[in-house]
C-alpha cells in the first residue's frame, strides 16, 4: 500500500533529505512530488520554504511477518511453543514458553541464537528500516547475563589478585560484547579479544594488558582484537602483567574454583 508525507525545508533537497530521515529511507525507495518550490524574497526577506511530498510503499505488518515464520517454524520442527509478540519503533521482543525449554534454548542458548537469527533475516531481508527481533525462552538471556556478569566480576578479582591476564573460554559474539561491557569502566582491568570463530576470547587484561580497552555498543562488532604483534615474543623485559602472561579460566558454565591454584600458560 502507497502512503505519502509532506515535508518543508529551506530548499527541495533539504526537504527531500529531511523525508527520508523520518522514513528511514532511502533515496532508491521513494518518489517525490515538488509541491513548492523554495523562493527567496526581495533583498532576502520573506523566503518560501520548498514542500515536498514523498510517496513510499508501507510495509507489511512486522509483528504479523514474525508470528507466522515462528509459526511455521515450530510446527516442522514438531515443538508445542507459545509465544507472546510486544512491538516497538524498532524493535520485536518475542518471549517463548513451552513444555520443553532446553529444546528452545539449546547448549549455551545456540538453538534460541539460530531461531533468533533466522527471524531477523526473515523480517528484514526485503525491506527499509531494519528492525531488531529479540527471542528469550524461559527469562534465559536475562539469567544468563547476569551469569556472564558475575564471571566477569570474579575474573577481573582473578586478574588483579594473580597480576596475570585471564583468558575465558570461547564464546559467541553477544557474550563477548556482556563482557566487555559489564568490565568497560573498571579501574584495574582491560579487555580485548583474540583469536578467530567459533573460537575467539576474551582476555581480563591486568591494567592495560597490552591491549585495548572495549567500548562497542553493538555485539555485532563487539570485539577488539589486541593490538598487532602481541602474539610475538619481544626482546624487551615485560612486567607480569603483559598479554602474554595468561591464565586460562572457565566459562560461566565450567569455571575453575576460585581455591584452585591457576596453571598458568603462555598465551601466542
Amino acid at each position: 500500500m502507497q502512503k505519502s508525507i509532506e515535508v518543508q525545508g529551506r530548499t527541495e533537497d533539504e526537504a527531500i533529505e529531511l523525508a527520508l530521515e523520518q522514513l528511514g529511507m532511502s533515496r532508491d525507495d521513494v518518489s517525490v512530488e515538488i509541491v513548492e518550490q523554495a523562493r527567496t524574497g526581495f533583498l532576502g526577506l520573506k523566503n518560501t520554504p520548498a514542500i515536498v511530498k514523498v510517496f513510499y510503499e508501507a510495509q507489511e505488518e512486522r509483528a504479523a511477518q514474525v508470528d507466522d515464520f515462528l509459526t511455521g517454524l515450530f510446527t516442522r520442527m514438531d515443538i508445542e511453543v507459545n509465544f507472546d509478540i510486544t512491538e516497538s519503533d524498532d524493535s520485536i521482543s518475542v518471549l517463548l514458553t513451552g513444555k520443553e525449554p532446553g529444546a528452545l534454548i539449546g547448549r549455551r542458548g545456540e538453538t534460541l541464537d539460530a531461531i533468533q537469527h533466522l527471524t531477523n533475516y526473515v523480517v528484514n531481508r526485503s525491506v527499509t528500516g531494519r528492525v531488531r527481533v529479540n527471542l528469550d525462552a524461559e527469562n534465559y538471556r536475562q539469567r544468563r547475563n547476569e551469569a556472564l556478569e558475575s564471571l566477569a566480576s570474579r575474573t577481573a578479582g582473578k586478574a588483579i589478585k594473580y597480576r596475570r591476564n585471564m583468558t575465558l573460554d570461547p564464546m559467541n559474539a553477544y557474550e563477548r560484547h556482556v563482557i566487555h561491557t559489564a568490565l568497560q569502566e573498571h579501574k584495574q582491568v582491560s579487555t580485548f579479544s583474540v583469536g578467530s570463530e567459533p573460537n575467539r576470547r576474551v582476555v581480563v587484561a591486568f591494567g592495560d594488558g597490552g591491549g585495548e580497552r572495549t567500548s562497542e555498543r553493538s555485539y555485532e562488532r563487539s570485539d577488539r582484537p589486541a593490538r598487532s604483534g602481541r602474539s610475538e615474543r619481544s626482546d624487551s623485559p615485560r612486567s607480569s602483567s603483559s598479554a602474554d602472561d595468561v591464565s586460562t579460566v572457565g566459562s560461566v558454565d565450567s569455571e575453575r574454583p576460585d581455591n584452585e591454584t591457576p596453571q598458568y600458560r603462555e598465551w601466542s
